[in-house]
């Protein structure tokens, strides 16, 4: 155990709300953003893919700009601290607008395209706030590698029932009360597992080491750190994989086991169980063999996990494949932030400051990113399949299911080949990681740390 005074369990548990609300919101908009406007407002695809473009194109400006600004905010209450505060409730009521579409912008495709946009927008700018702001706490709460594996998997639980809120109930509420009140009663949640956050947050400013930069050098800094670098692949192709996934599940429920949507419920919580229950069992795993071979590790299991769906047909046996999915999933939820963290810790050392801002606005951007690639691959794939949006099961052709279970397997594993080769390439591991483990808890102490 490491030698330092651990923070009391109820405000872990309370800061990790915000995993519950950022789960929630996240994993719901990326699972049905495509179902909702394209399947249900009938959406032409070609507009969906550019306005998934264009939520891309604001995400390369809008994530690394608020980290930045994030790092440079002084206040008596912090530099993160204030963003959560006041920002929450605005970011729960546009989540809740997501899914409100005025009948007169139904009717026009175009008017429908530009209405997307702005609702994405205005949500994905005050998620990226809210949340990046709460995310960038946990290096500096947390320094050790002991509470960092255990924060970790707490808050991995807490995102996993935000996620299972999400992906799985959010089918059960949409198809008796509707969208938009699935929406506002999704947008109280997400409220209220922010403001308990606030409970168990608290900044370090001896931490903070020296000022923070100007923009450009900021920027050179953070994209010239190889292992930052290495980093952000890893997290963009393993972002992508399962988001491709996420948002193909419904489909794949409806066209290919030809199950009502009450029934994704289900599928979603075979998923999920098991990386509930094997949470905890990755955090012993993370302490013994370091975060870059336990990400690796993860990334082969959850490719395993998606063998099954190569010949799946039925709705009994997709459920019971589905939990093997969950053990490697579980893994690559807990410790992207764990990687993330250990590069901020590299970079200190070499700028004198800390940067968690920037590093994981830039990361926002990139899990951002996966979601947008996604709906463009999605959108492309079935758009050679001849797929119908809004035309249900009986307008569909026969190689919309084949395109289905092709985005179910094929298109997730390349994007995890690619992982593996590029967790390969990190060489933040082994004694690099442990030396610079030992200059940041010296030069946090106060004592000079070695050179």
């Amino acid at each position: 155990m490491d030698k330092q005074a651990w923070q009391p369990l109820w405000k872990k548990l309370a800061w990790s709300g915000g995993s519950l609300a950022a789960g929630l919101s996240g994993q719901a908009v990326g699972a049905y953003i495509l179902l909702f406007y394209v399947d249900v407002m009938g959406l032409p695809l070609s507009y969906f893919r550019w306005a998934m473009v264009i939520w891309a194109g604001w995400n390369a400006i809008n994530d690394p700009l608020f980290g930045y600004l994030s790092d440079r905010t002084k206040t008596k209450w912090g530099r993160r601290i204030p963003y959560i505060l006041w920002l929450s409730l605005p970011y729960a009521l546009s989540f809740a607008l997501v899914w409100y579409v005025p009948a007169a912008v139904v009717a026009n495709p175009l008017y429908l395209f530009l209405y997307l946009v702005a609702v994405l927008f205005i949500y994905d700018t005050l998620f990226t706030v809210v949340v990046l702001n709460w995310t960038a706490l946990f290096p500096e709460m947390y320094p050790s590698l002991g509470e960092r594996s255990q924060v970790a998997a707490i808050r991995q639980v807490f995102g996993l029932v935000g996620t299972v809120i999400g992906l799985a109930v959010a089918p059960l509420l949409y198809g008796t009360i509707g969208w938009f009140k699935m929406g506002v009663i999704f947008a109280v949640i997400v409220a209220i597992g922010m403001y308990v956050s606030l409970l168990g947050s608290k900044e370090r400013p001896e931490t903070h080491g020296g000022e923070a930069m100007p923009l450009g050098p900021a920027l050179k800094h953070t994209f010239g750190n190889r292992n930052f670098v290495t980093f952000v692949l890893l997290s963009f192709l393993l972002q992508l994989s399962f988001s491709i996934l996420e948002a193909t599940m419904p489909l794949y429920a409806k066209y290919v086991l030809l199950v009502p949507d009450a029934q994704v419920a289900l599928l979603w919580a075979a998923v999920f169980g098991s990386a509930l229950i094997v949470f905890f069992a990755w955090s012993w795993i993370t302490n013994r063999l370091a975060p870059r071979k336990s990400i690796m590790l993860s990334t082969v299991l959850f490719g395993l996990g998606l063998i099954p769906f190569v010949f799946l047909r039925s709705f009994t046996s997709t459920l019971i494949a589905l939990p093997f999915l969950g053990v490697g999933l579980a893994g690559l939820m807990m410790l992207v932030d764990i990687l993330l963290s250990d590069v901020i810790d590299e970079d200190q050392l070499r700028t004198g400051t800390r940067r968690e801002g920037m590093y994981f606005g830039v990361n926002g951007f990139v899990i951002r990113l996966g979601i947008a690639v996604q709906g463009w691959i999605i959108g492309a794939v079935l758009g050679l399949a001849g797929y119908v949006p809004g035309g249900g099961v009986a307008a569909q052709p026969a190689s919309v299911a084949p395109a289905l279970r092709l985005l179910m397997t094929w298109v997730p594993w390349i994007a995890l080949v690619a992982a593996l080769v590029v967790a390969y390439l990190h060489r933040l591991d082994g004694r690099r990681l442990a030396e610079v483990r030992k200059q940041v808890a010296e030069l946090q102490s106060g004592r000079p740390a070695a050179s």
